[in-house]
């Protein structure tokens, strides 16, 4: 039945739209920030930078179902899970968080299935002005 668990721990075949669909985290440049963008799978987010208020926001149906297709899509999941390039200084770190599975990314360096969710999430992700 669609919303129930197999086992205690497995996902819901039909994730309750309240529920996190991803994270993204950005920490780093010369200011030192650390900025949050959540995003729900109804398309509802909100992001925080610094000791701003919060700010939220509703994706459209379609932009919903663009980042969930991008988050869901099998080249996603070949993303590694850390950089593979030398750092930048001064640049940033992204953290995205997807059922579980955390990939980190530094400035300049987003596979192509990486920079495809960045391009699906609202504004472009979380802010990296402090």
């Amino acid at each position: 039945m669609p919303g129930t668990t197999a086992a205690p721990g497995t996902p819901t075949a039909d994730p309750h739209p309240a529920e996190v669909l991803v994270e993204v985290v950005v920490n780093g440049g010369l200011a030192g920030v650390r900025n949050k963008l959540v995003v729900h799978y109804d398309g509802s987010w909100t992001s925080r930078s610094g000791t701003k208020a919060p700010r939220t926001g509703r994706q459209t149906p379609a932009e919903a179902a663009e980042l969930r297709a991008a988050l869901e899509d099998p080249a996603y999941a070949r993303v590694p899970e850390r950089p593979t390039g030398g750092p930048v200084f001064d640049g940033f770190q992204y953290y995205v968080t997807y059922r579980h599975r955390l990939v980190v990314s530094g400035d300049g360096e987003r596979p192509a299935a990486l920079q495809r969710v960045f391009a699906a999430l609202p504004e472009g992700g979380p802010p990296t002005n402090p």
